[in-house]
């Protein structure tokens, strides 16, 4: 093989690589701040203004008086648990040429994270299924029916607390892979980082220390939001990506 035809072939690596690198960072971009909308709206605005805390009479009812809020806070969730998925492929291939196996490693985590998170949706269709489904509201009584309603939201919202531990992890890897890229702002690999020491912290604390009710991860998720601000400008900036896709080191 000719020097030429060598060097031709390594451009063409390199090219194929930056393309890809690009198409990772838009994908992964534009899921996380997907994931951000659906997860306000299904959390914070569906199950959070439906689920009162240690009143499972009053729960029951306004999912019964709310059936369609409650559906479309599952069905948004799960649009999170899918995406999730998506920005898993895309942070691996967008980190790989750092550092393959730890983004491989990072990738699998936030794929188990998306697991436990999928089976914690499960308690939530059973709840919807105890108050709407007359076979199984039949299994209990009528006074009994709100406590086993509580139990399955407090089933899902344990496996999710359980989930964002290793979702933490995930981060702490990312953000370490940020770092060292050589490509990408430092300050920002830090802050992710801190955004995943956050949510490992919370599950860490929530099961030692249940006392405590501070929510780290209120003021270090901002972190992952910054990642997806950064992630879609460079991606969309098609002129300059050839020279930035990112290299090990």
């Amino acid at each position: 093989m000719s020097l030429n035809s060598t060097i031709k072939e390594l451009e063409t690596v390199k090219s194929t690589t930056g393309t890809s690198q690009r198409t990772a960072a838009l994908v992964v971009g534009i899921g996380l701040l997907l994931m951000t909308v659906f997860a306000i709206f299904g959390t914070s605005f569906a199950l959070d203004t439906l689920v009162v805390s240690r009143d499972a009479a009053t729960t029951a009812e306004n999912i019964l008086n709310n059936e369609n809020l409650f559906r479309m806070g599952i069905f948004s969730i799960l649009i999170v648990i899918i995406l999730d998925v998506i920005v898993a492929w895309g942070l691996y291939v967008f980190l790989r040429p750092v550092n393959w196996t730890l983004s491989l490693l990072g990738g699998w985590f936030r794929l188990g994270y998306s697991a436990i998170f999928f089976v914690a949706v499960i308690s939530l269709v059973n709840a919807l299924g105890l108050l709407t489904d007359a076979n199984n509201a039949a299994l209990f009584e009528a006074d009994q029916l709100p406590s086993q309603v509580m139990l399955s939201l407090n089933s899902f919202y344990a496996g999710w607390d359980a989930g964002l531990a290793i979702f933490g992890i995930h981060l702490i890897i990312a953000g370490y892979l940020i770092f060292k890229s050589g490509n990408m702002p430092r300050i920002l690999g830090l802050l992710v980082l801190i955004a995943g020491l956050g949510y490992t912290l919370d599950t860490f604390i929530a099961l030692l220390l249940p006392q405590f009710t501070v929510t780290l991860s209120l003021f270090t998720f901002i972190g992952v939001l910054l990642l997806a601000i950064w992630l879609l400008v460079k991606g969309l900036r098609a002129k300059e990506w050839q020279d930035g896709a990112l290299k090990s080191s």
